[in-house]
């Protein structure tokens, strides 16, 4: 007789086989793995029994490469191939990091700096970020797979909350490349707050504040019952941990009167502000020496006073996205019940005290900010992964940080997912043709928050063609956007009739550039009185277009059907609209618009009579189908 082996709904039906998975940051300072072990989420030491990984690859003349602490300590001895904070490349153009300074790197150029994938020249060949990152997740992997004795099932890798579709893709290819599974990509605030909401059953408002090496991200969530809902995100793609230590090296090169040093001595002494930072988290002041290869000596005191002097306006920088967060998601300070900090820049006591002062509450530090992120992908992975135990009924609801949408006739935005939509989620809309006979659809998608798309960025381009030729407007295209729960983009469109169908997986170039991602949102309500006066100027310059065109058709088939005066007004009329169309004046043009359709309302009856009359010709009153 047959056995079946029965299981509760929800269980495995092999109780005994848990699936390895792992959580991932992938941070631009330091990066960690993840896992849950007995229930519970735990971070995974390498053989030192240290649990972070400094996220520095280092691409030596001969020998194999180096990732992590052995990398490190070549930084300022071999500063052309050891590379650190490589994730503020990942997704970008050499146009999109042109402000960063002190890059010891050799970059190679064959084309478009705006549009091309940064390389770099090392001893061990041109190497780009997704390759570098590969490297430092590989070493992830490898860590986890010999502390849990087998092949990992796949990870959930964490990425800023304000990280674009071209900087996500970037990252889950560096995954690929590293031989991960990726199961999600999930926003690192968000996982901070799964991390922190489940250890400590929290209910309620809640900000988590997420200063890292190398950005910055506010979410505004509510948690309730098991439902971790985002309800607002923001931040700034290029604010970290490293503008803060590249204050601390120039106030030592201003002090120390240090002429242009080289790159061994910048990136020694850049080395030095980092611990000088670190150190003053505990200490009131923080000594700095240094030997350089021209025999000078440095010998500084930084004291926290000095330290939070040179650093306020970064601290302030962080504060601008916060309000904005609050403001989207419709609350105040007051309305926030903790605010989690999760990030090891988090720790700088300048950053605590500005907090604390914004939300008038003291922050919440009672898990390891370097840690939390890390602990919350690997909760969701062991989820995804199907490890799903008794009492784990929770459910995870992200937003997208910016809005998507379609270029339509005069150069508008058409919103079809606004920012701060729950993902996953997809939307659709009906377009249609503007000309008569028009077989083909030139499709744009953009991303941002203004009216016309010269204000947006570009995402994507793609073709619909094969739609039947058709008077204008009569085609109908539907575009549907999806964005999966990684939050990256896909665009279909289909015309209805025929079926014919085009697809575009949105992968840009390398992204928005570092003032683009911040200043959207801000653009967005700074010019929201005058983007509705040019959006309205352009429909109308549409409006009129179209007519111009279907009076100019009209007459270029029916003319007879006029006398000579009636054809000299409508003539006098299209000419008035032609001379204010480009113009900036929305009443002229409305007149004009309001003259022309008066005009040629005779003439449009008369044609219609003319086109009733020949589909009658010939036929019997019977044979007519009414």
């Amino acid at each position: 007789m047959a056995l079946l082996q029965l299981s509760e709904p929800g269980q495995s039906t092999a109780p005994h086989e848990h699936r390895l998975a792992v959580g991932i940051d992938l941070g631009t300072t330091n990066s960690l793995v993840a896992t849950v072990r007995s229930g519970m989420a735990v971070v995974i030491n390498d053989e030192l029994g240290r649990s972070l990984l400094p996220s520095v690859v280092r691409y030596p003349a001969a020998g194999p490469i180096e990732v992590g602490f052995s990398a490190q300590t070549h930084q300022s001895l071999d500063p052309k191939n050891t590379l650190v904070s490589v994730k503020r490349f990942m997704g970008r153009g050499l146009k999109d990091i042109a402000h960063i300074e002190s890059m010891p790197y050799d970059f190679i150029v064959n084309g478009n700096e705006a549009e091309e994938m940064i390389r770099l020249k090392t001893a061990q060949g041109v190497k780009n970020p997704i390759e570098v990152s590969a490297d430092i997740l590989r070493a992830l992997r490898e860590r986890a797979e010999l502390a849990l004795g087998g092949t990992l099932t796949g990870a959930v890798i964490t990425v800023p909350a304000y990280f674009d579709d071209a900087q996500r893709q970037a990252t889950k290819d560096a995954a690929r490349l590293a031989g991960l599974s990726v199961l999600r990509l999930l926003n690192e605030p968000t996982a901070a707050a799964i991390a922190y909401g489940l250890d400590n059953a929290a209910e309620g408002i809640y900000a988590v504040y997420d200063l890292g090496g190398g950005t910055f991200d506010i979410s505004i969530l509510k948690l309730s019952k098991g439902v971790f809902q985002v309800l607002s995100t923001g931040g700034d793609s290029a604010l970290g941990g490293d503008d803060f230590d590249h204050r601390v090296f120039c106030w030592i090169g201003e002090q120390a009167q240090l002429a242009p040093v080289s790159l061994g001595d910048a990136r020694l002494l850049q080395m030095r502000a980092r611990e000088a930072k670190e150190f003053l988290t505990q200490h009131g002041e923080a000594p700095i020496t240094a030997k350089l290869s021209t025999g000078e000596f440095v010998d500084l005191k930084l004291t926290s006073e000095i330290f939070a002097e040179i650093t306020r306006t970064l601290v302030q920088k962080t504060l601008g996205p916060t309000r904005k967060a609050l403001r989207d998601a419709g609350l105040a300070p007051e309305d926030i019940k903790g605010v989690v900090m999760v990030g090891g820049a988090t720790r700088m006591p300048q950053v605590q005290h500005a907090v604390e002062a914004f939300f008038g509450k003291e922050p919440l530090n009672n898990l390891d900010p370097d840690k939390v992120v890390a602990l919350g992908a690997a909760t969701q992975a062991n989820l995804l992964a199907g490890n799903r135990a008794s009492g784990d009924d929770w459910l995870l609801l992200d937003v997208i940080p910016l809005s998507l949408g379609i270029e339509t006739m005069g150069g508008l935005v058409e919103k079809i997912i606004p920012r701060n939509s729950t993902i996953p989620v997809a939307r659709a809309q009906e377009f249609t043709t503007f000309k008569d006979g028009q077989t083909a659809l030139a499709l744009q998608v953009v991303q941002g928050e203004r009216e016309l798309v010269s204000d947006c960025r570009s995402l994507a381009r793609f073709e619909l063609r094969g739609i039947p030729p058709m008077v204008a407007g009569a085609a109908r295209v539907r575009v549907t956007f999806q964005v999966d729960a990684d939050g990256l983009l896909s665009v279909t469109a289909r015309e209805q009739t025929t079926g014919h169908e085009a697809r575009v997986e949105v992968k840009p170039s390398y992204g928005l550039n570092d003032d683009e991602v911040t200043s959207m949102l801000k653009d967005g309500y700074t010019h929201a009185s005058d983007d509705a006066f040019r959006r309205a100027l352009r429909e109308a310059q549409v409006e009129a277009q179209r007519l111009v065109e279907a009076v100019q058709s009209a007459l270029k088939e029916d003319a007879h059907l006029l006398s000579t005066l009636e054809r000299a007004h409508i003539d006098s009329c299209l000419t008035k609209l032609q001379s204010v169309l480009l113009g900036d004046d929305r009443r002229a043009i409305d007149s004009a618009l309001d003259a022309l359709s008066k005009g040629t309302a005779e003439f449009a009856a008369r044609r219609m009579n003319q086109g009733v009359r020949r589909a009658l010709a010939g036929r019997k009153v019977d044979e007519v189908n009414l």
